[in-house]
Protein backbone atom coordinates (compact mmCIF):
# COMPACT_ATOMS: atom_id res chain seq x y z
CA UNK A 1 0.00 0.00 0.00
CA UNK A 2 1.18 3.14 -1.08
CA UNK A 3 -0.31 5.83 1.41
CA UNK A 4 1.61 8.94 0.56
CA UNK A 5 2.46 10.53 -2.83
CA UNK A 6 5.30 12.69 -3.37
CA UNK A 7 4.24 15.08 -5.93
CA UNK A 8 6.42 17.76 -8.22
CA UNK A 9 3.94 20.52 -9.94
CA UNK A 10 6.28 22.13 -12.44
CA UNK A 11 5.33 25.84 -13.55
CA UNK A 12 7.44 27.06 -16.33
CA UNK A 13 7.55 29.52 -18.35
CA UNK A 14 6.39 28.22 -21.76
CA UNK A 15 7.99 28.88 -24.89
CA UNK A 16 6.02 29.72 -27.76
CA UNK A 17 5.56 27.16 -30.43
CA UNK A 18 9.17 25.62 -29.46
CA UNK A 19 8.86 21.75 -29.23
CA UNK A 20 12.43 21.10 -28.66
CA UNK A 21 13.27 24.37 -26.83
CA UNK A 22 10.66 23.77 -24.13
CA UNK A 23 11.18 19.96 -23.67
CA UNK A 24 15.50 20.78 -23.22
CA UNK A 25 14.37 23.53 -20.66
CA UNK A 26 11.96 21.18 -18.70
CA UNK A 27 14.93 18.52 -18.71
CA UNK A 28 16.50 20.87 -15.83
CA UNK A 29 13.11 20.73 -13.80
CA UNK A 30 12.91 17.17 -14.32
CA UNK A 31 16.57 17.43 -13.45
CA UNK A 32 16.13 19.23 -10.16
CA UNK A 33 12.75 17.38 -8.82
CA UNK A 34 13.65 15.25 -5.36
CA UNK A 35 14.58 11.68 -5.76
CA UNK A 36 11.02 10.31 -4.02
CA UNK A 37 9.29 11.81 -6.36
CA UNK A 38 5.91 9.59 -7.73
CA UNK A 39 4.93 12.21 -9.99
CA UNK A 40 5.33 14.96 -11.69
CA UNK A 41 2.97 17.35 -13.17
CA UNK A 42 2.94 19.77 -16.35
CA UNK A 43 0.80 22.07 -17.52
CA UNK A 44 -1.58 22.06 -20.19
CA UNK A 45 0.23 22.16 -23.65
CA UNK A 46 3.84 22.71 -21.61
CA UNK A 47 5.45 21.81 -24.88
CA UNK A 48 4.01 24.45 -27.18
CA UNK A 49 2.05 26.73 -25.17
CA UNK A 50 -1.52 27.44 -26.08
CA UNK A 51 -1.27 27.63 -29.30
CA UNK A 52 -4.75 27.05 -31.79
CA UNK A 53 -1.95 26.00 -34.95
CA UNK A 54 -3.55 22.46 -33.76
CA UNK A 55 -2.51 20.80 -36.84
CA UNK A 56 0.92 22.02 -37.56
CA UNK A 57 1.58 20.71 -34.01
CA UNK A 58 -0.23 17.95 -33.58
CA UNK A 59 1.50 14.52 -33.27
CA UNK A 60 0.35 11.14 -32.35
CA UNK A 61 1.43 9.24 -29.17
CA UNK A 62 4.34 7.30 -30.43
CA UNK A 63 5.82 11.63 -31.63
CA UNK A 64 8.54 13.44 -30.04
CA UNK A 65 6.41 14.96 -26.83
CA UNK A 66 4.73 11.53 -25.86
CA UNK A 67 8.07 9.62 -26.62
CA UNK A 68 9.98 12.36 -23.95
CA UNK A 69 7.25 11.93 -21.33
CA UNK A 70 8.14 8.16 -21.83
CA UNK A 71 11.85 8.18 -21.24
CA UNK A 72 11.54 10.67 -17.91
CA UNK A 73 9.41 8.17 -16.87
CA UNK A 74 11.56 5.51 -17.51
CA UNK A 75 14.27 6.96 -16.17
CA UNK A 76 13.17 8.58 -13.02
CA UNK A 77 10.90 5.79 -12.17
CA UNK A 78 8.45 7.76 -11.47
CA UNK A 79 4.51 8.93 -13.28
CA UNK A 80 4.82 11.99 -15.42
CA UNK A 81 1.37 13.71 -16.91
CA UNK A 82 0.52 16.82 -18.82
CA UNK A 83 -1.11 18.00 -21.73
CA UNK A 84 -0.12 18.59 -25.51
CA UNK A 85 -1.75 18.34 -29.26
CA UNK A 86 -2.08 14.89 -30.41
CA UNK A 87 -3.48 14.07 -33.25
CA UNK A 88 -5.66 10.73 -33.11
CA UNK A 89 -7.68 8.91 -36.17
CA UNK A 90 -7.31 12.18 -38.12
CA UNK A 91 -9.29 14.11 -35.06
CA UNK A 92 -7.11 16.34 -33.00
CA UNK A 93 -7.31 16.59 -29.17
CA UNK A 94 -5.84 18.79 -26.35
CA UNK A 95 -5.16 15.67 -24.84
CA UNK A 96 -3.31 15.09 -21.32
CA UNK A 97 -1.07 11.70 -21.34
CA UNK A 98 -0.45 9.14 -18.08
CA UNK A 99 3.21 7.67 -18.20
CA UNK A 100 4.36 5.30 -15.64
CA UNK A 101 7.77 3.74 -15.52
CA UNK A 102 5.92 1.35 -17.55
CA UNK A 103 5.32 3.86 -20.05
CA UNK A 104 1.77 5.32 -21.62
CA UNK A 105 -1.06 3.98 -19.11
CA UNK A 106 -4.00 6.13 -20.35
CA UNK A 107 -5.24 9.51 -21.30
CA UNK A 108 -7.97 12.32 -20.88
CA UNK A 109 -9.06 14.45 -23.73
CA UNK A 110 -10.15 18.03 -22.40
CA UNK A 111 -13.94 17.78 -22.29
CA UNK A 112 -14.61 21.82 -22.09
CA UNK A 113 -13.03 23.62 -24.79
CA UNK A 114 -12.50 27.51 -24.53
CA UNK A 115 -14.66 29.13 -27.37
CA UNK A 116 -13.62 32.46 -26.12
CA UNK A 117 -10.31 31.23 -27.59
CA UNK A 118 -11.38 29.63 -30.31
CA UNK A 119 -10.29 26.05 -28.98
CA UNK A 120 -13.22 24.78 -30.48
CA UNK A 121 -12.97 25.46 -33.69
CA UNK A 122 -9.23 23.76 -33.81
CA UNK A 123 -10.17 20.61 -31.22
CA UNK A 124 -12.09 17.71 -30.77
CA UNK A 125 -13.96 17.65 -27.01
CA UNK A 126 -13.15 14.98 -24.88
CA UNK A 127 -16.16 12.74 -24.14
CA UNK A 128 -15.30 10.54 -21.31
CA UNK A 129 -13.92 11.22 -17.10
CA UNK A 130 -10.78 9.59 -16.50
CA UNK A 131 -9.85 8.31 -13.11
CA UNK A 132 -6.01 7.16 -12.91
CA UNK A 133 -4.15 5.47 -10.18
CA UNK A 134 -0.53 5.51 -8.60
CA UNK A 135 -0.13 3.29 -5.46
CA UNK A 136 -3.64 3.40 -3.69
CA UNK A 137 -4.32 7.12 -4.60
CA UNK A 138 -7.50 7.68 -7.39
CA UNK A 139 -6.39 10.57 -9.31
CA UNK A 140 -8.97 12.30 -11.83
CA UNK A 141 -7.13 15.06 -14.17
CA UNK A 142 -8.85 18.06 -15.87
CA UNK A 143 -7.94 20.84 -18.17
CA UNK A 144 -7.92 24.35 -17.53
CA UNK A 145 -11.54 25.68 -18.58
CA UNK A 146 -13.34 22.37 -17.23
CA UNK A 147 -12.34 24.24 -14.08
CA UNK A 148 -15.46 26.38 -14.63
CA UNK A 149 -17.87 23.26 -14.52
CA UNK A 150 -18.04 21.22 -11.04
CA UNK A 151 -20.67 18.83 -12.33
CA UNK A 152 -18.12 16.89 -14.47
CA UNK A 153 -15.40 16.92 -12.17
CA UNK A 154 -18.48 15.97 -8.65
CA UNK A 155 -16.66 13.36 -6.40
CA UNK A 156 -18.09 10.23 -6.85
CA UNK A 157 -16.34 8.92 -3.80
CA UNK A 158 -14.44 7.78 -6.90
CA UNK A 159 -11.18 9.66 -6.50
CA UNK A 160 -9.10 11.29 -3.59
CA UNK A 161 -6.98 14.27 -5.97
CA UNK A 162 -8.31 16.48 -8.23
CA UNK A 163 -5.76 18.06 -10.86
CA UNK A 164 -5.96 20.48 -12.74
CA UNK A 165 -3.65 21.31 -15.47
CA UNK A 166 -3.54 25.10 -17.68
CA UNK A 167 -2.86 28.15 -18.95
CA UNK A 168 -4.47 30.21 -16.67
CA UNK A 169 -5.15 33.63 -18.15
CA UNK A 170 -3.84 36.88 -15.84
CA UNK A 171 -6.87 38.76 -16.30
CA UNK A 172 -8.97 35.77 -14.46
CA UNK A 173 -6.08 35.14 -11.48
CA UNK A 174 -8.59 35.27 -8.82
CA UNK A 175 -11.09 33.04 -10.56
CA UNK A 176 -8.48 30.50 -10.67
CA UNK A 177 -7.94 30.54 -6.77
CA UNK A 178 -11.52 31.20 -5.79
CA UNK A 179 -12.65 27.85 -8.25
CA UNK A 180 -9.78 25.43 -6.90
CA UNK A 181 -10.75 26.57 -3.55
CA UNK A 182 -14.17 25.49 -4.16
CA UNK A 183 -13.30 22.31 -6.24
CA UNK A 184 -11.64 21.15 -2.93
CA UNK A 185 -13.89 21.82 -0.69
CA UNK A 186 -17.21 20.91 -1.91
CA UNK A 187 -15.47 17.69 -3.44
CA UNK A 188 -13.66 16.29 -0.07
CA UNK A 189 -10.49 16.13 -1.85
CA UNK A 190 -7.08 17.59 -2.62
CA UNK A 191 -6.90 19.90 -5.84
CA UNK A 192 -3.55 20.32 -7.26
CA UNK A 193 -3.29 23.73 -9.71
CA UNK A 194 -0.74 23.82 -12.17
CA UNK A 195 -0.18 27.04 -14.87
CA UNK A 196 2.58 28.54 -16.07
CA UNK A 197 4.41 31.75 -15.79
CA UNK A 198 5.09 34.62 -18.92
CA UNK A 199 3.70 36.12 -22.03
CA UNK A 200 2.52 33.46 -24.95
CA UNK A 201 2.55 34.39 -28.20
CA UNK A 202 -1.20 35.84 -28.80
CA UNK A 203 0.23 38.63 -25.80
CA UNK A 204 -1.35 36.73 -23.55
CA UNK A 205 0.02 36.98 -19.71
CA UNK A 206 0.11 34.46 -17.37
CA UNK A 207 0.93 34.86 -13.12
CA UNK A 208 1.05 31.00 -12.76
CA UNK A 209 -0.20 30.36 -8.97
CA UNK A 210 0.45 26.82 -8.82
CA UNK A 211 -0.76 25.61 -6.05
CA UNK A 212 -1.64 22.76 -3.68
CA UNK A 213 -5.36 23.37 -1.57
CA UNK A 214 -6.50 20.20 0.75
CA UNK A 215 -10.06 19.12 1.35
CA UNK A 216 -10.85 21.25 3.77
CA UNK A 217 -10.20 24.46 1.50
CA UNK A 218 -6.89 25.32 2.26
CA UNK A 219 -3.76 26.03 0.30
CA UNK A 220 -0.56 24.14 1.69
CA UNK A 221 1.79 25.47 -1.11
CA UNK A 222 1.41 27.93 -4.05
CA UNK A 223 4.07 29.54 -6.11
CA UNK A 224 4.24 33.29 -6.99
CA UNK A 225 4.68 34.69 -10.99
CA UNK A 226 8.42 32.87 -11.11
CA UNK A 227 9.00 29.59 -12.80
CA UNK A 228 9.69 27.04 -10.08
CA UNK A 229 8.54 23.76 -8.67
CA UNK A 230 5.81 23.25 -5.97
CA UNK A 231 6.60 19.94 -3.57
CA UNK A 232 4.04 18.10 -1.95
CA UNK A 233 3.60 15.20 -0.07
CA UNK A 234 -0.21 13.61 0.59
CA UNK A 235 -1.35 11.38 3.09
CA UNK A 236 -4.22 8.77 2.16
CA UNK A 237 -5.00 8.24 5.31
CA UNK A 238 -5.68 11.83 6.70
CA UNK A 239 -8.26 12.48 3.59
CA UNK A 240 -10.61 9.50 4.30
CA UNK A 241 -10.39 10.27 8.17
CA UNK A 242 -12.03 13.80 6.95
CA UNK A 243 -14.04 12.24 4.71
CA UNK A 244 -15.38 9.74 7.76
CA UNK A 245 -15.28 12.48 10.21
CA UNK A 246 -17.22 15.07 8.00
CA UNK A 247 -19.31 12.94 5.58
CA UNK A 248 -20.89 15.26 3.33
CA UNK A 249 -21.00 13.09 0.26
CA UNK A 250 -23.05 11.00 2.01
CA UNK A 251 -25.63 13.87 1.20
CA UNK A 252 -24.58 14.41 -2.41
CA UNK A 253 -27.32 14.77 -4.93
CA UNK A 254 -27.28 11.84 -7.49
CA UNK A 255 -26.87 12.65 -11.45
CA UNK A 256 -25.49 11.00 -14.35
CA UNK A 257 -23.56 12.63 -17.30
CA UNK A 258 -25.02 12.12 -21.19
Amino acid sequence: MKDHLNISLVQPEIIWENVAANLKMLDGFVDAVPEDTDLVILPETFATGFTMKARQFAEDQTGPVASWMVKVAAERNLHVTGSLIVKDSGEIYNRLLWVSPRGLEGWYDKRHLFRMGREDEHFRPGDARKVFTLGDFRILPQICYDLRFPVFARNRNDYDILCYVANWPAPRQPVWIALLMARAIENQAYVLGISRVGTDGDGVDHLGGTCVINPMGQVEGVLDTHPGILHCSIDLKKIREFRVKFPVWKDADMFSLE
